[in-house]
């Protein structure tokens, strides 16, 4: 028969680590701790196998399965000396999701399941605290409406708020145990009317009501949008982890909380987190009340007045502390943690690896490796390539204050702070004069590229992440954020307008192209360096790697940069980038009005000397290291102006006719240039433009020796 609940608890567990796929994260560490000899109520994991089943069987579960959880629920019944349902000694359960990739907050959980208008009483007396098993009993009733039987969330809060008031107190704890039979009486009422039945007063049927709201969980919104935002398939599924309740809400002995064996944002080596006395897991998360520090030195170092858990349970402290050294030992990664306190004696509830920024990643991954927990090659691994880029940015300064006015796509990473400008010949105008400004734009063309190469950064009100303002920006390694919806621009009156806010142009706006958020004024940037722990983890890389790596470049500055950066030359150097400077684009369109290959060599001989100097440039920087050129391959039409007074300004400094020009523009216009000119190269049509480009190449590369 197929095993499809694994059990833990009592220092033995099924499982193990092993079996991530088929446990989940959480109960193949919860099964993991156990094996470790760490105190861990008991309880039982059914499997991901199960979830499985249950999509592809009209959410229905194995034959087997009750009879193997009703088994499980009896031995834990056995380990902690209670009974499921029983009136005089009820044990009560916890229901927790628990998918192979951590999803922090994505799925459902239900605490103190087992609880009625029976048990509870049995608790009150076994616990000798009434106060204490009318408050577990709201906060199941609260917890298991809201989950498993769809009333909302907000209703309870609003009838606890209203006690409160009534009784003039502001936090839960104040409530007597006379104000919270008031509030379970009320809620009960709430959740008849608002899911047609009463609640629940079987054991059993809570359980199973629980158990198949978890599962139901994987497939909510906000579980299929985290699952697509990182990568997760949804043919994993989730695993369900059913396990004896402990207590942190049983008076000034208890507490609950959330700690990191190092600190997530920047990485110090800090044990790191919060607690709350006579509270419960969700408390510390839930923001109703405010939590307290672990440790004595992060209370004096932020200048909390509120003692921490160090200071209030020293001995409970002092064995916290073990446990996790020996769990950041054992999994030899940072580890975030959670823990109850019931009556003086300490419990764990779950660990599993935390997240960390990209800084705090790199320097945790450098001092491990150089403590010996893990070799140079797994510290690279460790870390995630697509959040180094956040770090080859600027950023903005986690210290700065920031006026968030809208919300758009993160389309290329980075920060910029500028003066809003709102076409690309403005951006073009006053970089020359050093401004540095934020291209705004409703959406970019291809028309708009040399004002996009003169902005620090560019915000559209439309397009998605492969737009052409997201592609090109991240190509010049500008910031960018595309898509923001609230944001309206009035070209007429220079003015871009946010939910009833007005910004004109020359006001400063900066942008932050990692998080998709536009702000208000200018915010502090930190540049960034290729030193330190990065430094550090990019010299492992080159001594692990089986790739070389190099860059895409048509400046001198670019160059530069890529070879600080390690880059072993250039990969691609795209030749049309080079002509956008004011003193070549001239040049080039006097080139492509020409009307034959003699007038085309004429505007050539002017641009060959710029082309020499830049491939010379390049060389020399380079070093010896390869440099691969694409000559000139772009549509046409992109460098020819598109509106009348742009041709006008043209046309005169070239000394021809408006009509020229537009007639011209017209003509090389191509919509679709993979099906235009691209398709066959230009130097088949204008052999001249190569030959000037291959003279220049030949004559910088003696240049350069």
């Amino acid at each position: 028969m197929t095993q499809w609940v694994y059990r833990f608890g009592g220092g033995s567990a099924d499982g193990s680590a092993e079996l991530r796929n088929l446990l989940g994260g959480k109960g193949a560490n919860l099964a993991e701790m156990c094996n470790l000899g760490l105190p861990v109520p008991p309880g039982f994991t059914i499997t991901t196998e199960v979830c499985t089943y249950y999509y592809d069987n009209d959410r229905s579960y194995p034959d087997a399965l009750t009879g193997q959880v009703e088994d499980a629920i009896g031995a834990i019944g056995d380990l902690v000396d209670a009974g499921f349902g029983d009136a005089e000694n009820p044990m009560l359960v916890s229901v927790r999701s628990g998918a192979r990739a951590s999803m922090p907050g994505m799925m459902d959980t239900v605490l103190n399941l087992g609880l009625n208008d029976v048990t509870v009483e049995g608790l009150a007396t076994k616990s000798g605290d009434r106060r204490f098993a009318l408050d577990s009993y709201r906060r199941f009733i609260q917890m298991y409406g809201d989950v498993v039987m769809g009333v909302d969330h907000g209703l309870f809060e609003d009838l606890l708020a209203s006690v409160k008031e009534s009784k003039g107190v502001w936090l839960d704890t104040d409530l007597t145990a006379g104000d919270l039979q008031n509030v379970i009486d009320m809620f009960k009422v709430e959740v008849e009317r608002a899911a047609g039945k009463p609640f629940p007063q079987d054991p059993r049927e809570q359980l199973w009501g629980a158990i198949s709201a978890v599962f139901g969980s994987w497939m909510n919104d906000r579980a299929i949008t985290y699952r697509r935002l990182n990568d997760i398939p949804a043919e994993w599924g989730t695993a369900v982890n059913v396990q004896a309740m402990v207590f942190g809400n049983m008076g000034d002995t208890s507490a609950t909380g959330v700690a990191f064996t190092r600190d997530p944002s920047t990485g110090e080596k800090l044990f790191y987190g919060e607690y709350l006395i006579n509270a419960q897991g969700e408390d510390v998360v839930a923001g109703i009340r405010t939590p307290r520090l672990l440790t004595k030195e992060a209370r004096e170092r932020s200048g909390d007045e509120d003692p921490s858990l160090e200071e209030t349970m020293p001995e409970v402290y002092g064995e916290l502390v073990d446990l996790y050294q020996k769990l950041e030992q054992h999994y030899r990664d940072m580890q975030d943690i959670e823990f109850t306190v019931q009556q003086g004696k300490l419990w764990m509830l779950q660990t599993r690896s935390g997240k960390r920024t990209a800084s705090a990643a790199l320097r945790i991954a450098v001092e491990m490796a150089g403590e010996g927990l893990i070799d140079e090659a797994m510290a690279v691994s460790r870390v995630d390539p697509a959040s180094l880029d956040q770090l080859l940015h600027p950023t903005l300064d986690p210290d700065a204050t920031r006026d968030v006015i809208a919300k758009g796509l993160p389309a290329s990473p980075g920060a910029a702070s500028g003066k809003i400008v709102f076409t690309a010949d403005a951006a073009e105008e006053q970089a020359r004069h050093g401004e540095k400004v934020i291209l705004v734009r409703e959406e970019t063309s291809p028309e708009d590229i040399h004002g996009m190469h003169a902005a620090d950064g560019i915000l559209t009100s439309r397009g998605g992440m492969t737009s052409h303002a997201a592609v090109v920006a991240r190509g010049m390694g500008r910031p960018c954020v595309s898509g923001a919806g609230h944001v309206r621009i009035d070209h007429a009156n220079h003015v871009m307008s946010v939910l009833g806010r007005e910004f004109r142009e020359g006001d400063i706006l900066t942008i932050d192209g990692s998080a998709g958020e536009v702000m208000a004024g200018e915010v502090a940037t930190i540049q960034p360096e290729l030193s330190g722990d990065f430094g550090t983890i990019m010299s492992w890389a080159d001594q692990h790697r089986r790739m070389n790596v190099r860059t895409n470049a048509e400046t001198p500055a670019d160059a530069r940069t890529a070879v600080e950066f390690g880059a072993e030359g250039i990969g691609l150097c795209r030749t049309e980038h080079m002509f956008f400077e004011d003193d070549r684009i001239l040049a080039v369109r006097e080139m492509i009005l020409s009307d034959n290959a003699d007038e085309r060599r004429a505007a050539l001989a002017k641009i060959l000397p710029m082309q020499r100097q830049d491939f010379a440039e390049l060389f020399e920087i380079m070093a010896g290291r390869p440099v691969t050129i694409r000559l000139l391959d772009p549509p046409l039409h992109e460098f020819l102006p598109k509106s009348s007074e742009d041709i006008a300004a043209v046309a005169e400094a070239l000394g021809a006719e408006p009509a020229r020009v537009t007639r011209r523009a017209s003509e090389l216009h191509e919509f679709n240039p993979m099906l235009g000119h691209r398709g066959c190269r230009l130097g088949i049509s204008y052999p001249e433009i190569y030959e000037m480009q291959a003279r220049a190449i030949f004559e910088a590369a003696v240049a350069a020796g």
